[in-house]
């Protein structure tokens, strides 16, 4: 706890700092448009930075006037990777396991950002500025933690590997959804994003996907992030370019093979979401 008092009273002199060294906010909103190469840059800039350094990459694409949007896209793949490239036992955190649901890293910044996007788009053009910062400097916060073989989080390989993708023989679309439903309940979280992965790469539509990703989202424990982190993920999909949106559904994936059957302790048994049974009872479903 005084490592995140320590952080965020480091925050508290940041921002500020930041927004008068790069004279923001801006009279106009911006407008420059991100291409993708710049959006994945931007991306790897932050998964690579400290706080300070993430929020000064931000405050320096506000004061060049790109649009927030893009910014703020960028803000939200990185905190995807953190998902995507989590290996499974974080060293000093051995509670986290093979889990990558709930509290843990990916899932963590991923749902801030997207909380900071939404309160970004609403606010003041100060508190819009502040809030994208603050979201990037969340993400490099929780990219502080060394995983199992050592390195950082930007070091790491995202999932799914090639290794994964082999496997996944498949093609049409009704098979890779009984293929990931199986994954999810056998709790094989890379072969859940690999099936996803091919998913996307086919071109099939990602509303069945998902729907079928729903299920588990309202039935499953998820250490309280199920339902938000579903969320999350429907609404950084619709507003994702079409070249990375696909990240998105496959974290969501892995995350759902991660979280079925999981209790809160994440022991196996009593997986079920508090309230789903007397709900069903009472839904007569």
């Amino acid at each position: 706890m005084k490592d995140r008092k320590d952080q965020l009273a480091a925050q508290r002199k940041i921002v500020p700092a930041l927004l008068e060294k790069h004279k923001l906010p801006k009279e106009t909103r911006g407008t420059r448009a991100a291409d993708d190469a710049w959006v994945a840059q931007m991306c790897a800039t932050i998964l690579a930075s400290s706080q300070e350094q993430a929020g000064e990459a931000v405050a320096m694409a506000l004061a060049e006037g790109f649009n927030p949007e893009h910014i703020g896209e960028a803000i939200s793949l990185a905190a995807n990777q953190l998902l995507l490239r989590q290996v499974e036992l974080m060293e000093g955190k051995n509670t986290y396991g093979r889990r990558t649901h709930g509290d843990s890293p990916g899932v963590h910044a991923s749902d801030a950002t997207n909380a900071w996007r939404n309160m970004s788009r609403v606010s003041n053009p100060r508190n819009r500025a502040a809030g994208l910062m603050l979201a990037a400097m969340d993400v490099a916060r929780s990219h502080g933690f060394k995983q199992s073989g050592g390195g950082a989080w930007y070091e790491k390989e995202p999932f799914p590997h090639a290794e994964q993708m082999e496997k996944v023989k498949a093609t049409g679309a009704a098979a890779l959804l009984k293929e990931l439903d199986g994954a999810i309940r056998e709790n094989d979280q890379l072969r859940a994003a690999a099936i996803a992965q091919t998913y996307g790469g086919n071109k099939h539509e990602a509303r069945p996907l998902f729907q079928l990703l729903l299920q588990y989202a309202v039935s499953e424990d998820g250490r309280l992030h199920a339902e938000k982190y579903y969320r999350t993920v429907s609404e950084e999909f619709a507003t994702t370019r079409e070249a990375f949106r696909w990240r998105q559904l496959v974290a969501l994936s892995r995350e759902t093979a991660s979280m079925y059957g999981y209790s809160q302790q994440d022991q196996k048994g009593a997986g079920r979401a508090p309230g789903y049974e007397e709900a069903c009872k009472l839904l007569r479903v």
